[in-house]
């Protein structure tokens, strides 16, 4: 049917390290002139952003972002910050992953 709306309750997915693979890992804290869709929707678009969610507080948009090295990180948060309606960034360089789980839902 057109104009269907699928709401996606269920994903089984194979999670990897990015640090241990030898990737760079981020996350940018991003503020916004103005409602933060637009912008969110563009980085959600770019295969390096794995998480992109749109925040209550210092920042409107928090993105964890995947870098082969740094340079590819720069290239990254200058992206971002050349994005019109972007007013700053500030990126949170991963130096070691001490817990990630995607093992949420309901509770017993």
């Amino acid at each position: 049917m057109p104009n269907e709306t699928v709401l996606v309750v269920l994903q089984v997915v194979a999670v990897t390290n990015p640090l241990g693979l030898g990737f760079d890992q981020a996350l940018v804290g991003v503020k916004t002139s103005g409602p933060p869709g637009e912008v969110a929707d563009e980085i959600s678009r770019w295969p390096e952003a794995d998480y992109v969610g749109v925040t209550a507080g210092q920042f409107d948009i928090v993105v964890e972002v995947v870098a082969s090295d740094r340079h590819e990180m720069l290239e990254l948060t200058n992206r971002m910050r050349a994005l019109g309606g972007v007013v700053s960034t500030e990126t949170f360089f991963y130096l070691e992953m001490w817990k990630q789980l995607y093992d949420w839902g309901t509770r017993a």
